[in-house]
C-alpha cells in the first residue's frame, strides 16, 4: 500500500469528523460533540445571577488557576483515551513528581532541572504504562492501576512518608509569578492546552490517535504503529501528570508523595463528562477543558451558595453514569 492510501485509509478510519460532515451524522452524536455546552453555560449563567461573588474577575481567575493542575493533567489523558486506553495511574505520578521536584530543588538544584527532572520520570512512568499494556497486552485499566501503587509506594520510600520543604524560593515562580495580573500556572496550563490541542487536531499523530482508538486493526492495515501511537499517549500523559504534580508542589513550596486517588477522579470525570469514548476514538481537548471546568464550577457553586458537600459528590457521580450513558446511546445510534 502506498503512503498516500495509507494516510486516506487512516484519514477514513477514525478522524474527528470535519465541519462539512457534521450534517451527515445523526442527531445524536452531532449533539453529544457540542452537548458539553449547554450544561456549561447553563450553569454558569445561573451561578452568575444565584451569587454576587462568582461572577467577578478574582473569582473567575482563581477557578482557572486552581484547576490548572487538572486541566494539563486532563487533556493530556484525552489522548490515551482516545486511542483505546485509560490511565490510573495519574494521582500517583503526581505524587512521585511532585517529591523528585521538591527533592531536586531541595539539594539546589537549578529549578528549571529540578522541574525537567520531575517531567521526565513522569514520561518514564507514562512509557512503561504504554509498554506494559501493549507488548505486554496487559489491560490498561488493570496494569495503571498496578503502576499507580508501585509509584506511590516509591515516592512514599523515598521521602518516609514526609512532606519534603523547599526553602529556595525561586522554585515558586512557575506557579506564582504573575504575567498580565495571571499566575504562572495559568500561562503554563494555557500553553500545553494549545499544544496538545493542536497535536490531537491538526498533526498525523493526532489522526493516529483516533485511529488507533476507533479501530486498532483497520489502523495497523493502514500502516498505523498502534502500540507505538499509544506509547505515545501514555508517556504524554505520565508527563502531563509530573507537570501538575509541578505546579502544585511550586505553589505550595513543598513535596508530598500522597496518592492523590480524587486527582485521577476529577481527572477521569472530566474527560469522559466532556464526552471522550471511554471505548476511544473519539474526543477533543477542548470538551476536556469544558468538561473540567463544568465539574470545577460545580464545586465552586456548591461552596459560595453554602450547600452540604455531600451533595456534590452526589450531582459528579450522576453527572459521570450521563456522559458513560450518553456515550453508549450514542454508539448504539450509529450502529
Amino acid at each position: 500500500m502506498s503512503t498516500e492510501q495509507e494516510q486516506s485509509a487512516v484519514a477514513e478510519t477514525a478522524s474527528p469528523p470535519a465541519p462539512g460532515r457534521s450534517a451527515l451524522l445523526p442527531a445524536g452524536v452531532r449533539w453529544r460533540s457540542a452537548g458539553i455546552l449547554i450544561p456549561f453555560v447553563a450553569l454558569f449563567v445561573a451561578l452568575s445571577i444565584g451569587s454576587a461573588p462568582f461572577f467577578s474577575t478574582t473569582n473567575l481567575l482563581n477557578i482557572v488557576d486552581q484547576q490548572a493542575s487538572t486541566l494539563v493533567i486532563a487533556v493530556a489523558g484525552t489522548f490515551v483515551l482516545i486511542s483505546g486506553g485509560i490511565d490510573l495511574s495519574v494521582g500517583a505520578t503526581y505524587g512521585l513528581a511532585s517529591v523528585v521536584f521538591a527533592e531536586l530543588a531541595a539539594s539546589g538544584w537549578d529549578p528549571a532541572f529540578a522541574i525537567l527532572g520531575a517531567v521526565v520520570a513522569g514520561a518514564l512512568v507514562g512509557v512503561v504504562n504504554g509498554v506494559v499494556s501493549t507488548v505486554f497486552r496487559i489491560n490498561s485499566l488493570i496494569a495503571t492501576l498496578a503502576m499507580s501503587f508501585v509509584v506511590a509506594g516509591l515516592a512514599s520510600l523515598v521521602t518516609s512518608g514526609n512532606l519534603v520543604l523547599i526553602s529556595n524560593q525561586g522554585a515558586s515562580q512557575i506557579s506564582t509569578a504573575q504575567f498580565l495580573g495571571v499566575n504562572m500556572s495559568t500561562w503554563v496550563m494555557l500553553a500545553v492546552v494549545v499544544a496538545l490541542g493542536f497535536l490531537l487536531a491538526r498533526t498525523t499523530y493526532g489522526r493516529y490517535v483516533y485511529a488507533a482508538g476507533g479501530n486498532a486493526e483497520a489502523a495497523r492495515f493502514a500502516g498505523v504503529r498502534v502500540n507505538l501511537v499509544r506509547v505515545i499517549a501514555f508517556s504524554l500523559s505520565g508527563a502531563a501528570a509530573a507537570l501538575g504534580g509541578v505546579l502544585d508542589s511550586a505553589r505550595v513550596l513543598s513535596g508530598n508523595s500522597t496518592n492523590n486517588t480524587t486527582l485521577t477522579f476529577t481527572v477521569v470525570a472530566g474527560i469522559v463528562v466532556g464526552g471522550t469514548s471511554i471505548l476511544g476514538g473519539e474526543g477533543a481537548v477542548w470538551r476536556t477543558v469544558v468538561g473540567v471546568l463544568l465539574i470545577a464550577l460545580i464545586g465552586n457553586g456548591y461552596g459560595l451558595l453554602s450547600l452540604n458537600p455531600l451533595y456534590e459528590q452526589i450531582t459528579l457521580g450522576a453527572i459521570m453514569i450521563l456522559a458513560v450513558g450518553v456515550d453508549a446511546w450514542s454508539r448504539q445510534v450509529r450502529g
